[in-house]
């Protein structure tokens, strides 16, 4: 099958969106589907079996893409839109995947061109200048609304990534063939990490007989990373060898949240850290004494979720929803979204260390029952069989990795 994908983000950077467009890309091309893909032209090139990446022309004056809704953004939609039209006039396609905003233009593509139109949802567009204070007016909004709510009501199938979006896209649109597809770990994630790795980290961080706090992630304020800031006083009192870790960090912002805790006397147990690849990230996962979710607000699960789990280590998260579709207390210290709360999670994951290791040993066997490749391979072939035959749609047996 030939596959055109619109994703209007840097491809490839370890984060969000991104992860979601790498996984789908190496399940259709585990597949056997021949796949181009439309992208901006920031990122890293990466290589699978029938993928080829198209990016836009280069603009010199941006150089990075922020998480969310963007000025910046706007500019390469446009330069992605027409890219697309070039592509699909030289090249017959069987199927348009979009995802997020390309939706909205490839909804009309598909028609024009007459071929299917295979939405993935990874949040709801609208929400989104909310969260982000991006184009935060009624007027825009209701647009958004508007054109999310065309998409479900005229694509060909959709796919969804937890089950607020599952009901969201069925309440629009009842008909409409849908399949939830939750994001795992990437592969790399689950590749063993060696003891020399560790012990590598520990020397270049000058981290020996510290307690290590993980958090991995962007830095954007909905993250939580105040809050944290403010849980790191009340941990040291009781674990004066304690050191939160925050990695994940662009251009200058490693620097500037150092400067802020520098500001708060939280120096010596704090450290700022650039975004790393997967198989880095790993490492500081499996380093890691707690993981910690600290995120405020929103929906959606956060991808760093997946790979905590994987990683069986005890984690700390808010009790919001976003977390509470993958996490319950049997994988999780759940807590409040606030410094007080968040802090005695931190403490207690540390002080009872049976507990710790009980909640990780539970998240890495769930992860893998339910997290697991094969089965994420198994919803990805049904979404793409049901485009061209009237499969009915139902969620797949989970099967043991």
């Amino acid at each position: 099958m030939k596959v055109l994908m619109i994703s209007p983000q840097p491809f490839f950077e370890p984060r969000g969106t991104p992860i979601s467009v790498y996984q789908r890309l190496e399940a259709l091309s585990a597949l056997g589907h021949e796949i181009d893909l439309i992208t901006y032209h920031v990122g890293k090139d990466v290589e699978f079996p029938n993928v080829k990446i198209h990016r836009v022309r280069k603009i010199d004056m941006i150089q990075h893409v922020r998480v969310g809704p963007s000025r910046a953004k706007i500019l390469l939609d446009v330069l992605v839109f027409f890219k697309a039209i070039r592509m699909l006039f030289a090249k017959r396609y069987d199927v348009i995947h979009s995802h997020e905003e390309a939706a909205f233009f490839s909804m009309f593509l598909a028609w024009i061109f007459r071929t299917r139109h295979l939405y993935d949802m990874h949040s709801v567009l609208s929400k989104q200048l909310g969260n982000f204070n991006f184009g935060n007016r009624p007027v825009f909004v209701k647009l958004f609304e508007l054109l999310e709510k065309m998409v479900l009501k005229t694509c060909s199938a959709v796919i969804t990534i937890g089950p607020d979006l599952e009901v969201y896209a069925k309440t629009v649109n009842p008909n409409v063939k849908q399949i939830m597809i939750e994001n795992i770990a990437l592969h790399a994630y689950q590749t063993p990490v060696s003891e020399a790795s560790l012990a590598e980290l520990t020397n270049k961080l000058n981290l020996n007989g510290r307690l290590p706090i993980v958090y991995t992630g962007t830095y954007e304020r909905y993250q939580g990373l105040e809050m944290v800031l403010d849980t790191v006083n009340i941990v040291a009192k009781q674990y004066p060898n304690v050191m939160f870790l925050f990695v994940g960090a662009k251009n200058q912002q490693a620097s500037e949240w150092t400067n802020i805790a520098r500001g708060m006397n939280l120096h010596d147990h704090t450290l700022f850290l650039d975004v790393v690849s997967p198989e880095d990230a790993m490492v500081f996962l499996a380093y890691a004494s707690v993981l910690i979710s600290p995120r405020l607000d929103g929906t959606t699960t956060p991808l760093k979720i997946y790979s905590y789990l994987h990683s069986g280590k005890p984690i700390v998260a808010t009790n919001i929803n976003a977390h509470l579709q993958v996490l319950d207390p049997d994988t999780a210290i759940l807590v409040e979204p606030n410094k007080h709360a968040f802090a005695e999670g931190i403490i207690q994951a540390l002080s009872h260390p049976d507990l710790a290791r009980q909640l990780g040993e539970n998240a890495h066997q769930y992860a893998q029952w339910k997290f697991n490749y094969q089965n994420y391979l198994t919803r990805v072939d049904r979404i793409y069989q049901s485009l061209f035959s009237g499969l009915e749609l139902t969620q797949p047996e989970l099967s043991q990795k």
